[in-house]
């Protein structure tokens, strides 16, 4: 693994807002654990903090670790645990601070005012999602202007993301996306032990949201006449109701199978190099990682049609809306089988341009320009422009 070069001299990064690393979770964990173990390895001062739970470790591959409590529920856990973090952080002098997902806002003025330079990876559209009822949209809303207002940069995951915050607050960004694990051998061992064959099943990877559409592909998958089963993983704290739904929608079908939550990444990265497809249904989340590794692994895509997942899966990816068309799509993978795994390799070879080295070196990037007050600064009158309102491209691209 090859780390950022090296500039004028090692800095103090704090990474703030996530569960923490190991990573076991999601693409804010990753993505920490991925670029903070580069800028360790290039000599910075690297600080997680990690919620309790996560993990006992002080440190971990070359970070620092501060594991601190949180409130278990669902609207204040990553709110609360952010309070507490800033709160060590106050006393404890760093450089700069990445703080993860704009809901954690509301505390970035006091670090201005301890003049702690910062960026916020701003995520995906989070006031979209289903699970957030009326106060928590505007809470969300709320949210994301705040991050424009106090952040001394704003990081984007996608040009999508980049896109809606030039067009709705005329305001940079920097484009730093995730990489993308390239599989060529992953084996295929460990599929016999869920009595699955290479090149067999169809599947699915999502946590239980509506958002993530995982009802959708159930469903047009029982409406088609696939030989193949659906493999269903995962599963999601905090939704039983629409884990009901999801269920329901399988109508009892035998070649539907749900594995629930998958943790052996060995498994898991089989699961996704044997697929004979991959069905990707997140659509508000900006560049999705598991997108990436589904790519990564040489999986035939078939994508809920958003500008995030055309994005990363181009002219090589499939795309649906209905269940009658997840039913053609997965007809017509299984009708022409070679063709469908063509289609994987192309993926595959998409997926090598997002590289986690190139990812780590857009970060310390950032990091130096912050600490040097190069970025664009806070902007505490920024707000929403008027509708209809389109301000010229202000994206700087950082891969």
């Amino acid at each position: 693994m090859s780390a950022p070069a090296r500039s004028t001299g090692p800095l103090s990064i704090a990474m703030v807002g996530t569960r923490g690393v190991p990573a076991r979770y999601g693409g804010f964990e990753t993505a920490v654990e991925e670029v903070g173990r580069r800028l360790a390895d290039a000599g910075h001062r690297v600080r997680v903090y990690c919620r309790s739970g996560n993990s006992d470790l002080a440190s971990y591959a070359g970070m620092e670790l501060v594991t601190l409590p949180a409130l278990r529920q669902r609207s204040l856990e990553t709110l609360s645990h952010t309070g507490v973090s800033v709160g060590h952080l106050l006393g404890r002098r760093t450089d700069v601070a990445f703080v993860f997902n704009a809901a954690n806002a509301p505390y970035l003025p006091l670090l201005r005012l301890a003049r702690i330079p910062v960026a916020t990876h701003v995520d995906g559209l989070e006031w979209q999602r289903a699970k957030w009822g009326g106060a928590g949209r505007r809470y969300y809303r709320a949210a994301e202007t705040a991050a424009v207002r106090w952040s001394d940069a704003l990081i984007a995951d996608a040009v999508g993301i980049a896109d809606y915050y030039r067009a709705e607050y005329d305001v940079p960004t920097t484009l730093l996306t995730y990489g993308a694990p390239v599989l060529t051998d992953a084996g295929h061992d460990a599929l016999a032990e869920v009595g699955l064959e290479p090149g067999g099943y169809h599947l699915v990877v999502a946590r239980f949201e509506p958002e993530n559409h995982v009802d959708l592909w159930v469903e047009g998958y029982v409406r088609s006449g696939a030989r193949h089963p659906l493999v269903v993983v995962g599963s999601a704290p905090y939704a039983d109701a629409y884990t009901a739904r999801v269920h329901a929608a399988a109508q009892g079908d035998p070649r539907v199978r749900f594995l629930g939550g998958v943790w052996d990444q060995r498994l898991l990265d089989q699961l996704y190099a044997h697929s004979l497809t991959y069905l990707h249904g997140h659509s508000v989340g900006g560049t999705n990682p598991s997108l990436l590794r589904a790519i990564g692994a040489g999986a035939a895509t078939v994508a809920y049609d958003v500008s995030f997942n055309r994005e990363v899966a181009g002219d090589d990816g499939v795309y649906v809306r209905e269940p009658g068309d997840v039913a053609r799509a997965l007809e017509q993978a299984e009708a022409d089988e070679v063709a469908t795994r063509a289609r994987g390799t192309r993926l595959r070879g998409r997926a090598r341009a997002y590289d986690w080295d190139d990812v780590a070196a857009g970060y310390e990037e950032l990091a130096r320009a912050l600490a040097e007050r190069r970025t664009p600064g806070p902007r505490p009158r920024a707000s929403r422009r008027p509708a209809g309102a389109v301000p010229a491209r202000q994206t700087e691209a950082v891969r």
